[in-house]
């Protein structure tokens, strides 16, 4: 990759639109991997310096490949595996720790995760966030329905739960929608460990005196003898119970009555929350 210096020349060109098509219906995990780096944290990817544009649309490291080779991302570290890895990869397999380069592309990505909500989706998609945050499930519904409706094309979603990656590419973008609108008072996850299972997502205020949010993303499946929305929302709060998500916050110091729990089932474009 040479001496020179990369620069975020991409970021008021047309490569800046192959670069939000590429997070945007990209798979959850790279959107996952997008949300971490938002919030300041580094991953681990086997970079490709001969980059095969045939392979951006199914490979997660030809993404950050292409990232690292344009100057969005950074080089903190690189290690060679000296065995097999489980799960990791092959002796001799060749490891980078990258992170966003500086604020400036950190300022790009957040402006190009909010521009996935603009015009009428943008009004909606407040109007949910501050539903959620004042317990109000029918306005929750009822504006999570139209972002829905008005997003969901956005990112390629597909409502086959036999295709499960297809209806999570929405509700993944969803959630880097929240971590950068809500950065300044909470932290969101998603997918992590907590209790006997993951969690899909997690919303912790930085002021332990407010409340905290788990919330389960449950796509409508025939096979699992969901007939309606309800009955998808129904297993969506005994998968919360059963797995004890609620642990993670528990053990930071959360009571129960601060901690909301609510399901969303989908079938398609519509919504079910509670």
């Amino acid at each position: 990759m040479g001496g020179g210096k990369y620069d975020t020349y991409w970021s008021n060109t047309s490569g800046k639109g192959l670069v939000n098509q590429l997070i945007q219906k990209g798979t959850p995990s790279i959107k996952q991997t997008m949300e971490d780096l938002l919030q300041g944290k580094s991953f681990e990817a086997e970079i490709d310096e001969k980059i095969v544009f045939d392979q951006l649309n199914g490979s997660a490291d030809a993404v950050w490949s292409l990232f690292l080779a344009t100057g969005y991302l950074k080089v903190l570290n690189v290690r060679t595996l000296d065995a097999d890895e489980e799960g990791v990869g092959e002796e001799g397999d060749v490891w980078y720790t990258l992170t966003i380069t500086n604020l400036e592309v950190k300022r790009m990505f957040r402006k190009m995760v909010k521009d996935w909500f603009k015009n009428d989706a943008e009004a909606y998609y407040n109007e949910f966030i501050k539903s959620l945050l004042n317990d109000n499930v029918k306005k929750m519904n009822t504006f999570m329905n139209k972002v829905a409706l008005n997003t969901f094309s956005s990112f390629d979603s597909g409502n086959k739960p036999s295709e499960q990656t297809e209806p999570e590419r929405f509700y993944h973008g969803f959630v880097l929608g929240m971590v950068v609108n809500l950065s300044d008072a909470y932290k969101v996850r998603s997918n992590r460990e907590s209790g006997f299972g993951r969690y899909d997502v997690l919303i912790e205020p930085l002021d332990k005196a407010k409340k905290a949010y788990i919330l389960e993303f449950k796509v409508l499946d025939p096979d699992e003898d969901e007939r309606t929305l309800e009955d998808t929302l129904a297993n969506a709060h005994a998968q919360i119970e059963e797995k004890q998500y609620e642990a993670e916050l528990i053990s930071s110091g959360y009571s129960p009555e601060q901690i909301r729990k609510y399901g969303f089932a989908f079938k398609g474009k519509e919504c079910l929350i509670g």
